[in-house]
């Protein structure tokens, strides 16, 4: 049996609305009304201490409190699975496969809304940061999996749609596959040892991997 770590945001689900509403509203409270009013979809992904550093924000604190606070109240189910993707974990778990979320969103909220949307259940166990910055780096997050697991990574897949994803998959030993469907662009998956358009997809790639 292969194990499977799955991205949330932009791969199994669509949390756009959500989480580009909360990062509005907190860059507004934060005298940031150009951010505000701007594209921030590519900020989806990665950590968001990462991305603020990126635009010249050297306190993140308060935005990041404004952020959450918002983001819990209102925007953490303003989101949707994307089609098809609980039928491929199905699939996946009837072949034999242990899955596993790891996403850059801390866990304390991923796991409310793999709950909420009926995912937490197809998860053996579930993977995030600490709300305090604790394993932020995926590369690090995936080396805490794979020593709570067990698991090995050469026998094991990272599904993902951004760089982070590919790029932490190859740091720890383990293949990775690139999801079309969320917010990355094509050279963010250089790395990924395939590429596929659907969910549905997803089972025939990773038996393509040869484990």
């Amino acid at each position: 049996m292969t194990a499977v770590f799955l991205d949330l945001d932009g791969t199994l689900m669509d949390s756009r609305p959500g989480i580009l509403a909360s990062l509005g509203h907190a860059f507004s409270s934060n005298g940031r009304d150009d951010l505000a009013r701007s594209d921030l979809t590519w900020m989806i992904g990665p950590p968001f201490v990462d991305s603020f550093a990126k635009i010249g924000i050297t306190d993140p604190d308060p935005v990041l409190a404004a952020y959450r606070s918002h983001y819990k109240a209102t925007g953490m189910y303003d989101a949707q699975v994307y089609e098809g993707v609980h039928d491929a974990l199905d699939a996946l778990i009837a072949a034999g496969f242990r899955l596993y979320l790891a996403t850059a969103k801390p866990h304390d909220y991923a796991r409310l809304i793999t709950a909420h949307f009926g995912l937490a259940p197809k998860m053996v166990a579930e993977f995030g940061p600490e709300l305090d910055g604790t394993n932020n780096w995926k590369g690090d997050l995936l080396r805490h999996a794979l020593a709570t697991t067990g698991e090995d990574p050469a026998r094991a897949v990272m599904v993902g749609d951004r760089h982070h994803d590919h790029a932490a998959a190859a740091e720890v030993g383990m293949a990775s596959i690139a999801v079309r469907w969320g917010y990355g662009q094509p050279d963010e998956w250089e790395t990924a040892h395939s590429i596929i358009d659907h969910p549905r997809s997803l089972p025939e790639a990773i038996a393509a991997l040869g484990f």
